[in-house]
């Protein structure tokens, strides 16, 4: 068994909670250990890498009863890698029902980070022709503000899909990357198995590297494992109450074949789009990579249209979902789209298909279900506090998994700055208790 130094912190996973609370944290002088199962190999935008990384079964690509696929990220940066990088406002109302106020912590992100919508040179033509549409048909569709760096980010670019290699779109490895210029340490490849405790307090992590048993040691142990990876470890960890009735975001994809897209299939996804919040579901357009393309339409039997993909408008509608199910103790997802939920989202499709055809589509048909971003299986007030830390002292959690409530939209503004409140609660902590 190796033994590793002491570390102020501990931060398990690397995804938008976790590296935001390791680089604020580095960023104030702590001593900061980040702990990743995946690898930090350089992003090439390209499909194996997307495929090792988001889609591999049993492990990154999950499939619920009802064969919905999950997905996540497991490699430096985690999902938000893969993510679209649209920047939805954090439900401050919310969070403040549970004693969390994060306002000022949201302003902060908004300063220091990249929020805008595209520019007109950066949108796509599929977009165009879907908002464009959806505007005829009376639809408030609009451009979506993004977590991109629009000096960086190339037009006619699929890549967000596959991670960006150009660094233009803001993910968690950027925020890890300035932690380890702050001086945090790196554990690649290393997967946390459980929490150590002495004398009821969180002291250490207990993890697996290439099949041999490692425990690192710090006086405080933040969890940002995922929305199905946290409650795993804390489960096996002892802690109940964990990975129970969740939401993970249902969506389908609405498709529609027209003429002709000059350069279509290549660019940002999910650049514009309608929040129909009192119906319970958002739309946007979502160009596919060729290959998901193919996959999903393979799997409804359009074989057909497999070759399509460069005249193929793609609308998702995604659902706030009803909270159910369980996670089993490895991780499964023991979750089935509900009939209300079934409902929306048909209720999302045929808004989808009069949009599609107004755009000049025919064939519109549906994928099959699929998954994003599993939360709300750590809740806030019920497994950890205000502060996010468990009934373990100086044991937390900062993820999607601490989200109380399903709804329905990317959670990743409102990690960034739970993240920021989270790393200023720590440091307040350490810095009283040195002096009283």
């Amino acid at each position: 068994m190796v033994q590793a130094q002491e570390y102020d912190a501990i931060v398990v996973g690397s995804g938008p909670g976790g590296s935001t609370v390791a680089k604020e944290l580095s960023q104030a002088g702590k001593k900061v250990l980040i702990v990743e199962w995946g690898n930090y190999k350089p992003l090439k935008g390209n499909m194996v890498q997307a495929g090792f990384s988001a889609a591999t079964p049993g492990k990154s690509l999950l499939f619920t009863p009802d064969f919905a696929a999950v997905f996540r990220g497991i490699i430096a940066g985690g999902s938000s890698v893969f993510y679209y990088g649209t920047a939805f406002e954090p439900p401050l109302e919310l969070f403040q029902k549970y004693g969390v106020d994060i306002s000022k912590e949201v302003a902060e992100t908004r300063a220091e980070l990249p929020m805008e919508p595209l520019k007109d040179s950066l949108l796509g033509p599929m977009s165009t022709q879907i908002m464009n549409s959806a505007r005829d048909l009376g639809y408030d569709w609009k451009k979506l503000p993004k977590f991109i760096d629009q000096d960086k980010c190339k037009a006619a670019c699929w890549r967000c899909n596959y991670g960006c290699p150009y660094d233009a779109k803001w993910s968690g490895r950027l925020f890890m990357k300035q932690s380890l210029e702050n001086g945090a340490d790196l554990a690649l490849q290393t997967k946390v198995q459980r929490v150590l405790f002495e004398n009821g307090k969180a002291v250490g992590v207990e993890a697996k590297k290439y099949g041999k048993k490692v425990r690192f040691f710090a006086p405080q142990v933040i969890i940002s494992a995922g929305g199905i990876g946290s409650p795993v470890i804390l489960k096996n960890s002892g802690l109940e109450g964990t990975g129970q009735d969740f939401f993970f975001d249902p969506l389908l994809a609405a498709m529609g074949t027209v003429d002709k897209v000059p350069a279509g299939g290549r660019e940002i996804p999910m650049s514009t789009g309608l929040h129909l919040e009192e119906d319970g579901y958002l739309m946007t357009d979502m160009t596919l990579p060729g290959a998901l393309f193919r996959v999903l339409n393979a799997q409804v039997l359009k074989p057909q249209k497999m070759l399509s993909h460069a005249k193929t408008l793609t609308i998702m509608v995604k659902a706030k979902d009803d909270l159910g199910g369980h996670l089993t103790g490895r991780g499964g997802v023991k979750k089935r789209v509900s009939p209300s939920d079934r409902k929306k989202l048909q209720h999302g499709f045929e808004r989808a298909k009069l949009i599609l055809k107004k755009a000049g589509a025919g064939d519109v048909h549906k994928s099959w279900y699929l998954a994003a971003h599993p939360g709300g299986t750590v809740k806030i007030g019920e497994v950890v506090d205000s502060d996010l830390q468990t009934k373990i002292e100086n044991l937390y959690v900062c993820d999607c998994s601490v989200i109380p409530e399903a709804w329905g939209l990317p959670p990743t503004f409102s990690l960034v700055a739970l993240g920021k409140r989270l790393a200023k609660h720590l440091v307040e902590k350490t810095e009283s208790a040195v002096n009283p």
